[in-house]
């Protein structure tokens, strides 16, 4: 696909970032898009591999190898090369719910296993992704379209994350009447508050939303079901009931001084600050802010790194990042070949802005909390850090990471972010419908299913298979919206 001879003639490029110290002074996207021109010269990269692996969404050790969503990439990447952007906007349509919010978040599943990047650079997948779904708003592609026939049946979905909209989308665009329930007062879930305004801006997904409504579905904020509204209403009321809520049980430290005042959820902080910025750009008061302060994040993924680029545009004095496990190395290992995931050492934005800011990466590996210390009034005034070293435990043949003795160092600390990680769904949901949890606090279904223990109930997402990406998210959506409407209709055509 594109052109035969194209990854031999044009250099990968990406969009260009607005330097650290400029974007730093907003929460706004900091990404300049590539010409058109050049983004035809980067579909032309594509080149004709036989197999390929970037649509496969296949697992190896552990990790996913290319996209969940199969995405049709040689095919747009062609069509974005020969100019035909709308044929390009339909072949990506056609497995991608949201390529308006993949192509910001997404950590390029594809583009790590494109055959391109064997030998050399990997087409640059995402940028061409975003090129489609922008072009195709601005010609009025992406408008919205109602179904034409409506089946009478009703669905009820719990929560409007990516995994909750996705599966309302494709159910909506079958003829089936659908409401999303979202406990916040605005709809998105993780892409609303659990993502920073400057990863993905937040008129991006209204812009969605108000396509949705267009096309029929109908968006209940401020409802908490299972506490303001009762699960067996809902099970009454509708046909199905998908339970979409995410794995929303933040991961704990549980050391000594724990209590003290100044020690959030990563996820609270996050979500206070996007709130106060989209209420009164930061005014109100109600963020939790990090200004003058010594921060410390506990955790090294995603969610941390967030936590790094927020502290710094509220002015932070210092920002430490603690990771426990080791750091990676910065080029493959002759055991993680391609087209495995690359397990190499990335420095995300967050990271780029500590460092320009403060002229050193705020990360320590190997490290985590050992104790919080507190001052008379009782906040948090210093982390107490132990360095860990990889051990195998005899019984089990694991290796863990265990403290090193005598390695204790006290840091300062203003404000601490706890990005531990999430353990499943909330218990009061999944009592309110009464189905199976396992061991992860994940509902529980049959493999390669999404019918839990109770009858006409659902499950999709982070709630089904625990943390993961928003592209897996996606995955789920589309996958039990094809369940619930074979259960309903004997058939589907969704694909």
């Amino acid at each position: 696909m594109g052109k035969p001879t194209g990854f031999l003639e044009y250099e990968r490029k990406t969009s260009e970032t607005i330097p650290p110290k400029e974007r730093i002074k907003n929460f706004q996207e900091f990404h300049i898009p590539l010409s058109e021109a050049e983004q035809r010269k980067q579909g032309a990269r594509c080149m004709e591999c036989g197999v390929p692996f970037c649509q496969s969404g296949m697992m190896i050790k552990g990790m996913t190898s290319g996209c969940p969503l199969h995405n049709l990439i040689p095919e747009w990447n062609d069509l974005v090369y020969h100019g035909n952007w709308r044929q390009a906007y339909n072949r990506l349509k056609k497995t991608s719910s949201f390529p308006e919010f993949t192509s910001r978040v997404c950590p390029a599943l594809c583009e790590a296993a494109c055959t391109c990047g064997l030998n050399g650079q990997p087409t640059s997948v995402k940028e061409n992704e975003h090129a489609i779904i922008e072009k195709a708003y601005e010609e009025g592609w992406a408008a919205a379209k109602p179904p034409q026939i409506r089946t009478g049946k009703k669905i009820a979905i719990i929560g409007s994350g990516p995994s909750g909209l996705a599966a309302a989308d494709q159910l909506n665009k079958r003829g089936h009447s659908v409401t999303v329930f979202e406990r916040e007062d605005r709809v998105g879930g993780l892409l609303m508050y659990g993502i920073p305004n400057m990863k993905l801006e937040k008129w991006v997904i209204d812009r969605k939303i108000k396509v949705m409504e267009e096309e029929g579905v109908l968006f209940m904020t401020n409802t908490n079901i299972g506490k303001d509204y009762r699960a067996a209403k809902l099970l009454k009321d509708y046909d199905c009931v998908i339970l979409a809520c995410g794995a929303s049980n933040p991961r704990d430290i549980k050391v000594p001084g724990r209590e003290a005042d100044g020690i959030y959820f990563a996820v609270d902080f996050l979500k206070a600050n996007t709130k106060s910025l989209l209420n009164s750009n930061l005014t109100d008061g109600k963020n939790i802010s990090a200004k003058g302060k010594h921060v410390i994040v506990i955790g090294g993924g995603d969610t941390g790194n967030d936590c790094v680029g927020t502290s710094i545009r509220h002015g932070c004095a210092s920002v430490t990042q603690l990771e426990m496990m080791p750091k990676l190395p910065e080029q493959r290992t002759p055991d993680n070949s391609w087209p495995e995931w690359p397990r190499v050492l990335k420095t995300d934005y967050g990271q780029e802005e500590a460092i320009a800011v403060f002229g050193s990466d705020p990360r320590i590996y190997q490290t985590t909390v050992k104790e919080f210390k507190k001052d008379k009034d009782g906040k948090v005034c210093a982390v107490v850090t132990v360095k860990l070293e990889p051990k195998k435990d005899e019984k089990t043949g694991r290796m863990n990471m265990v403290p090193v003795a005598g390695s204790e160092k006290e840091l300062p600390a203003d404000l601490v972010l706890i990005a531990a990680g999430f353990l499943g769904s909330q218990k009061y949901v999944t009592d309110a419908f009464g189905v199976e949890v396992n061991a992860r606090t994940n509902v529980a279904t049959a493999p390669d299913s999404y019918k839990t223990s109770v009858d006409k109930v659902f499950v999709t997402g982070d709630m089904h298979r625990g943390q993961s990406l928003v592209v897996w998210a996606v995955r789920e959506g589309r996958e039990v919206a094809k369940e619930v409407d074979f259960s309903l209709m004997g058939y589907t055509n969704l694909t």
